[in-house]
């Protein structure tokens, strides 16, 4: 039974969303603002934690930063009702793997706690070259097994869905990879034609990969999906 940290301060939320998480089958423990849900943390580590922005006192932002702060690669998701761009890229900025923009259907949040689930699984050794497995683009190297990647001597500081996103593109070098595609391997379900989402990721990845070093590696199809490219 997967444990589910739940951190929101509404309370019809915070208990409507806990009962539907306990009869999805988590076991949940549910907290009402960011000193609780830090504490909660501490006491016990749960597979994934899903948090609010918008806190008194200490808020969603602040409680993943401290949590990345201490080392822990627990998948968190966030809950929010700021829809900007601006805003979203502040939770990935602390940290977060993926994002719910309020009011959620809640079969939403239970399809994307199942994606951040699969993926926090260890990878299987995969069948590779006398590199030790490690993936090549350019001056772009990616060490799946250990989750490192580097950008000539700069390792990169990516978040879960960050390196997903660009292991997915560097395995499939050369290769326009759709829409569809992308979010099929990355979430476990496309989020509809009108989403942002994996425009908002591909946009902090490339100022985390290509901005810094001048070349770009990642670059748009318009109107059909990203592809990476050596040169």
């Amino acid at each position: 039974m997967p444990t589910v940290l739940l951190a929101e301060d509404d309370r019809a939320i915070r208990n409507a969303l806990a009962r539907a998480l306990t009869l999805e089958g988590y076991a949940v423990t549910a907290v009402a603002d960011g000193v609780e849900a830090l504490a909660a943390a501490h006491r016990g580590r749960p597979d994934i934690v899903v948090l609010d922005v918008m806190m008194p006192g200490v808020d969603g932002l602040q409680v993943c930063r401290v949590l990345r702060a201490e080392g822990d690669r627990t998948p968190i998701l966030m809950l929010t009702a700021l829809v900007e761009t601006p805003d979203r890229i502040a939770g990935l900025d602390a940290g977060a793997d993926d994002y719910v923009v309020k009011p959620f259907d809640v079969e939403e949040v239970f399809a994307r706690l199942r994606a951040l689930l699969r993926r926090a699984v260890p990878p299987e050794p995969a069948a590779g070259s006398a590199d030790g497995n490690r993936i090549t683009a350019a001056d772009l190297c990616i060490d799946p097994q250990a989750r490192r990647a580097w950008r000539g001597a700069r390792e990169l500081e990516l978040t879960r869905t960050e390196f997903d996103l660009l292991e997915l593109l560097a395995r499939n070098c050369g290769i326009v990879l759709d829409h569809a595609t992308i979010y099929d391997r990355i979430w476990g379900y496309d989020f509809g034609p009108g989403s942002k989402n994996l425009a908002v990721y591909v946009g902090y990845l490339r100022r985390k990969v290509d901005e810094p070093a001048g070349l770009p590696l990642i670059h748009t199809v318009r109107g059909v999906g990203y592809v990476l490219r050596q040169g």
